[in-house]
C-alpha cells in the first residue's frame, strides 16, 4: 500500500528536500504541499492523506492548531510533528493536540522514513520515556483535575485494562508492562488496543496524555 503524505512547511527548499526523499520510496507518494497551518487543514480535508509532517513554528496558523483542526476534521490522517528539541514545548502540545508522534528536524533521511511508516501502520513515534518524560516537564500546563481517575471515561474500563492504563502513562514498554502485571506481552497488546477503543483514542501516546490528564498518573 501507497502512503500518502502530506508536507506542511514555511521553508520550500526544506518541502522540496522531504520530496525528494520520498519519491525516492516505492511505497510512498508527496499528495501536496503547505506552507502554513490554515492552508495544512484545507489541504488534509481535501486529499486525505495517510501521514502529514507538520512543522510547528510558522507564521499565521502554527502547526499545533493545525493539528487540533486535522484530527478533528480528517482524522484519517496522522499527524507527525516536526520539532528542533526533543523536549520542547512544543512537541509536548503538539501530542497533546492529538499527533502520533514527533521527529527532530535533523533526523536522518532514514528515520523519517521508518517514522512514517510507524505512523501509517497505527504506531506512535515517541519512546514511551520520552512521552512520560515530556508530560512530567511540562505538567504545569494540564488542566486541574481532583485526581485517581474521577473522569466518567474511566469507568468503561475493567480493573486490569486501568491496571494497564497506569503502566502505559508511567513510561513502560508492552514488555516491561508483562513482567510488572505477570501478564504475556500479547496480553498487554490486547488490553491496549480495547483500551484504545474504549476511550476512543488514536494511539498510544494519546492514552499517556489521557492518564495524566485523568490524574490516573502523577508526575513524579
Amino acid at each position: 500500500m501507497t502512503i500518502r503524505v502530506l508536507l506542511v512547511d514555511d521553508e520550500p527548499l526544506l518541502r522540496m528536500a522531504f520530496t525528494m526523499v520520498l519519491d525516492a520510496q516505492a511505497d510512498m507518494e508527496p499528495v501536496g504541499e503547505a506552507g502554513d497551518g490554515a492552508e495544512a487543514a484545507r489541504l488534509a480535508h481535501q486529499l486525505r492523506p495517510d501521514v502529514v509532517l507538520m512543522d510547528v513554528r510558522m507564521p499565521g496558523t502554527d502547526g499545533i492548531e493545525a493539528t487540533r483542526r486535522i484530527v478533528a476534521e480528517s482524522p484519517e490522517s496522522k499527524v507527525l510533528i516536526l520539532t528542533t528539541f526533543d523536549l520542547d514545548e512544543y512537541a509536548f502540545a503538539g501530542l497533546r493536540a492529538g499527533a502520533s508522534g514527533f521527529l527532530l528536524k535533523n533526523a536522518l533521511p532514514e528515520e523519517l522514513l521508518a517514522a512514517i511508516r510507524s505512523v501509517a501502520a497505527g504506531d506512535a513515534v515517541v519512546a514511551p520515556r520520552i512521552t512520560r518524560l515530556l508530560l512530567e516537564n511540562f505538567a504545569h500546563q494540564l488542566p486541574t483535575g481532583t485526581g485517581g481517575g474521577d473522569d466518567e471515561r474511566l469507568a468503561r474500563l475493567t480493573t486490569r485494562e486501568r491496571e494497564v492504563l497506569t503502566e502505559v502513562g508511567r513510561g513502560l514498554s508492552n514488555t516491561e508492562i508483562a513482567a510488572a502485571l505477570h501478564l504475556a506481552e500479547a496480553t498487554v497488546k490486547t488490553h491496549l488496543n480495547r483500551i484504545l477503543v474504549k476511550l476512543e483514542l488514536r494511539d498510544r501516546v494519546q492514552a499517556v496524555v489521557f492518564a495524566y490528564e485523568t490524574r490516573l498518573v502523577r508526575p513524579a
